[in-house]
């Protein structure tokens, strides 16, 4: 337990999600208290006996607070010297409305922030993703800079997190509230909670199981989740970290291809082989949502520059073979 996290409390929003528990286990593990927000008081009970698993939870505490409601955010920072903003929504179906993604996102941002402003908090980390800083640009190197064309056709899930980390900054410039921001690209890694619990988590338990007939060409930057964990806790202390955004993902862009040839090396004899032509996914676009997310996505190459990174955050990468393996034996237990 590390001594200077004795008795500092943190506010993490999202605490039932994926990222949310393990980013809390985290945080207990190294000896901060912990305030989690829940829309319902009746989560908290499934995500404390997950975080239980792996980290002591005597000092772990919820809070009721939604991400559309005013109401409750004061109360829950009530004494917390951080916070850690990772509450927003992720599907890759593209919704029939695109404000059913961003509003929840972006005014979730905002109330969090304000609250955090008026509540005195030293410093916010908020989870954004590299879907904010590449959307709409072509194949390349982008670093911590790169800002998602927004005024293009990148899909709602993608707007929704460059509008809100913007309104972040906004929110907070020239406050004494610090903030940070944690980039990353898609996560993987073993879950906490159900097995069905988030979208990574739900794409990998179809591929070992069949249920994904053909992969397509989609590359990404991708990260440990037990990575982006430690990341977001270093960056509530780390000298360096205020006022900069952080890429969580490989340098290299992972193609789905990729994925699929290290799960079927590894027995997982249902993951396809075959690739789904571009024009077919764009074709199924038309009647499919989730197919109508992946297309900005379709042939693309993104690298990233992430040396701040592993610069300031000390950032120790999982392998990610590792990473792979260890998720889908956990979606197939």
């Amino acid at each position: 337990m590390k001594e200077s996290a004795m008795k500092k409390k943190v506010l993490v929003t999202g605490v039932s999600g994926y990222l949310g528990q393990h980013v809390t286990a985290e945080l207990l593990n190294q000896g901060y208290e912990v305030v989690g927000t829940v829309r319902s008081i009746s989560k908290s009970e499934i995500s404390k006996e997950a975080i239980a698993a792996v980290a002591p939870v005597d000092h772990l505490s919820f809070a009721t607070a939604d991400l559309l409601a005013d109401t409750g955010w004061q109360e829950a920072m009530f004494g917390c010297e951080y916070v850690l903003h990772l509450a927003s929504p992720f599907i890759l179906a593209e919704p029939k409305n695109e404000n059913d993604l961003i509003e929840p996102a972006v005014d979730g941002t905002k109330r969090v922030l304000n609250a955090a402003k008026i509540a005195g908090v030293k410093r916010v980390v908020l989870t954004s993703s590299t879907v904010s800083m590449t959307s709409g640009k072509a194949s390349g190197k982008y670093g911590p800079d790169a800002w998602s064309e927004v005024a293009s056709d990148i899909g709602a899930y993608a707007k929704s997190k460059t509008l809100a980390e913007r309104a972040a900054w906004e929110i907070l410039a020239g406050s004494k509230t610090e903030l940070s921001a944690i980039n990353p690209g898609f996560i993987l890694g073993p879950s906490l909670g159900s097995p069905a619990d988030g979208q990574s988590i739900r794409m990998i338990s179809d591929l070992v199981a069949g249920k994904i007939p053909m992969i397509p060409d989609i590359a990404m930057g991708m990260v440990d989740v037990r990575d982006v964990a430690k990341l977001h806790v270093a960056a509530l202390t780390a000298n360096g970290a205020a006022g900069n955004r952080f890429i969580a993902a490989s340098a290299d862009p992972i193609s789905m291809s990729d994925i699929a040839q290290i799960l079927r090396e590894a027995g997982y004899k249902k993951v396809p082989s075959r690739k789904a032509p571009n024009f077919a996914i764009k074709v199924m676009s038309l009647f499919d949502r989730e197919a109508k997310g992946m297309v900005p996505q379709l042939g693309k190459k993104v690298a990233y520059d992430n040396r701040t990174t592993y610069d300031v955050l000390k950032w120790q990468p999982t392998e990610f073979k590792k990473t792979l393996l260890e998720m889908a034996a956990s979606v197939s237990r």
